[in-house]
């Protein structure tokens, strides 16, 4: 029988909240030799994800985007509403200023090669785990749990 999501995946994950300082997030990466949180509100819903890609902004800057002149008018070569969201993502100072939204997420039932069908289709390094109706993140399954799941398998 395929393994499920239920499975492998880390129970109770460490939530952080809009409102949480993004000084306090960074630590809590640090510390726990994790890559990424999920964000959620009051209702422990989920509502965004916080990443190492999503901190890079605070370290690496943003550079405007590149643009010409033609006719007096400003022509974009990349698309400024990109540039907007970047530099929000750098000057953030709480995990809703940073976070990424509309996260990705599975629920428990799911099968392992469901999840990596996922993660891999969607470039994604982990999944909040959804709990049925109430939607409230009960686990968080990663690259990592997939291939140690692999590795398992094959002993």
């Amino acid at each position: 029988m395929p393994k499920t999501v239920a499975d492998v995946m880390s129970r109770d994950p460490i939530v952080v909240r809009e409102e949480t300082p993004l000084k306090e997030a960074i630590q809590i990466l640090a510390e726990r030799h994790i890559s990424g949180l999920p964000v959620v509100d009051d209702l422990g819903k989920l509502v965004g994800i916080i990443s190492e890609t999503d901190l890079m902004w605070q370290e690496t800057g943003v550079t405007p985007p590149a643009y010409i002149m033609f006719l007096d008018s400003v022509i974009y070569l990349k698309n400024p509403a990109t540039y907007d969201r970047d530099l929000h993502k750098a000057l953030g100072q709480t995990v809703g200023e940073v976070m990424s939204k509309n996260p990705i997420a599975i629920s428990p039932d799911k099968t392992l090669r469901e999840a990596a069908t996922i993660m891999h289709d969607r470039s994604v390094h982990r999944l909040p785990v959804l709990e049925g109706t109430s939607q409230q993140v009960i686990g968080i399954l990663t690259r990592g749990d997939i291939i140690r799941a692999m590795a398992a398998s094959q002993d």
